[in-house]
């Protein structure tokens, strides 16, 4: 769902109260919000919904898979309240990357659970393949006027998965002036998540257990009893690196933005958002390995992150209608206190094609420095750090997408359109040098994937 061109008056408070909502994460960002202007043939079906249905698939090459089905409903009431639903399912399967170093040898690893394991073969990037899961989000969002220039907007999110549970809040309040080309507006959110991954919560630099075969009364026991006492001492072994079942997180938002009309052709946006993220931030599954001084891997250490997070962040946004075409341009610049920055440059082009249908190229550009305790391994001849994760999506980066959206009004008024788009990543060495066998092998492997999407609206 794009910026549609219609004559009616920008309804800039809503537009500005969907917006700030969006970046607590509760609905679509400004780039969305301008579909929801009030029209006159909506006025006049205020008791009725609109729905927004897309189906998306997103796949790595010989990674992650994705397939995620969302359905949004809105109702104007007669007070000018707006009620937002929407209901997110989405599943996982595919490789994850453990964050252990290829090797010029097969390496074992043993599962998440601790119960059996998997080998990575020569010259690979270690890959968890039994990654698997399926989330099921819901938000609500209730926005009404307060007074003549003031929006409220308040609501609840809960997202559920196997071994994650997400609860959240938000609030924001707009007030406009200038005639109403102007809106300020703040906006809070508050986040309480809860870990129980499968296995537990691992230790800190713990070594990875070798794995056992099943629980107590699934494996069978024989004549001497000597599975019963193998088992039972490697599941013991690997209840020793646990420090516990399930973990919590919270998170903190405040956003300030600011909406300027520039004339009838341009909108501008500005927004400043600060996050502080407490409590459980480690990945349970990721690991480093330790290396001698040849490069070969002599164990594996599960990771360990700061367990607080700032982040602040500067956002800006353009739109701009020409006689027939309308530019979208944002740029967003984030850092944190773990010495990630980043820069995000997104633009999108919507061109008509005929009264009823339109195409939209796009490309987003992003790039990312690593965090002060990014390494892509641990030497066997250092100290073990405070603080230490191989994980690439916090290490330095660069990544772009190239993609195009076809759009179309069909014969009864809904809106049908289809986006494919191309995704790369490729993480960078940050100054480490590779000792021996690490030296051979590809520790900073580019991801490409494949995003495909379906939307209707009605």
């Amino acid at each position: 769902m794009q910026l549609t061109h219609k004559k009616a008056p920008i309804n800039i408070k809503a537009a500005l109260t969907i917006a700030t909502s969006a970046l607590l994460g509760t609905l679509p960002v400004i780039a969305n919000a301008a579909d929801d202007t009030m029209t006159p043939a909506k006025a006049q079906q205020e008791s009725s919904w609109d729905f927004e249905s897309a189906f998306l698939y997103y796949s790595e090459s010989d990674r992650v898979s994705a397939a995620e089905a969302v359905i949004s409903a809105q109702k104007t009431l007669e007070n000018e309240a707006v009620l937002n639903l929407k209901l997110t399912i989405d599943s996982l399967t595919g490789a994850s990357a453990t964050g252990a170093a290829a090797q010029p040898n097969v390496q074992t690893f043993t599962r998440p659970s601790g119960k059996g394991s998997y080998q990575t073969q020569a010259g690979k990037t270690p890959l968890d393949d039994t990654f698997k899961d399926t989330r099921v989000q819901l938000n609500a969002q209730w926005t009404q006027p307060l007074a003549e220039k003031y929006t409220g907007s308040a609501g609840v999110h809960i997202s559920k998965e196997y071994d994650y549970l997400s609860l959240g809040v938000n609030g924001n309040l707009a007030y406009d002036f200038n005639n109403k080309n102007s809106t300020f507006s703040v906006g809070l959110s508050y986040f309480q998540d809860t870990f129980e991954p499968e296995g537990g919560i691992p230790l800190a630099f713990a070594s990875m257990p070798l794995a056992y075969d099943n629980d107590d009364d699934e494996y069978s026991i024989d004549e001497g009893g000597e599975d019963e006492t193998v088992n039972s001492a490697g599941k013991t072994a690997f209840n020793a690196t646990r420090r516990t079942d399930s973990d919590n997180k919270t998170t903190a938002d405040i956003m300030f933005g600011f909406t300027q009309v520039i004339n009838r052709r341009m909108i501008t946006q500005f927004n400043y958002s600060y996050s502080k993220v407490d409590g459980y931030l480690n990945d349970p599954f990721k690991m480093l390995s330790l290396v001698n001084s040849e490069g070969i891997a002599q164990d594996y250490l599960y990771e360990n992150r700061p367990n607080s997070r700032v982040k602040q962040s500067v956002f800006a946004q353009t739109k701009y209608h020409f006689e027939q075409n309308v530019i979208d341009i944002s740029y967003r610049y984030m850092w944190d206190d773990w010495a990630i920055d980043s820069h995000t440059i997104d633009s999108r082009l919507r061109i008509p094609l005929s009264g009823q249908s339109y195409i939209e190229p796009h490309i987003r550009f992003y790039q990312q420095s690593a965090a002060d305790f990014y390494q892509p391994f641990l030497a066997q001849s250092n100290a073990i750090p405070g603080f230490a994760s191989a994980d690439y999506r916090i290490g330095e980066m660069s990544a772009y997408t190239l993609g195009v959206k076809y759009g179309m009004k069909l014969s009864d008024g809904n809106d049908l359109s289809f986006r494919l788009e191309y995704y790369r990543q490729d993480p960078k060495n940050s100054g480490y040098q590779a000792p021996g066998a690490l030296a051979e092998v590809e520790l900073y492997e580019s991801v490409e994937a494949i995003i495909a999407q379906v939307s209707y609206s009605f």
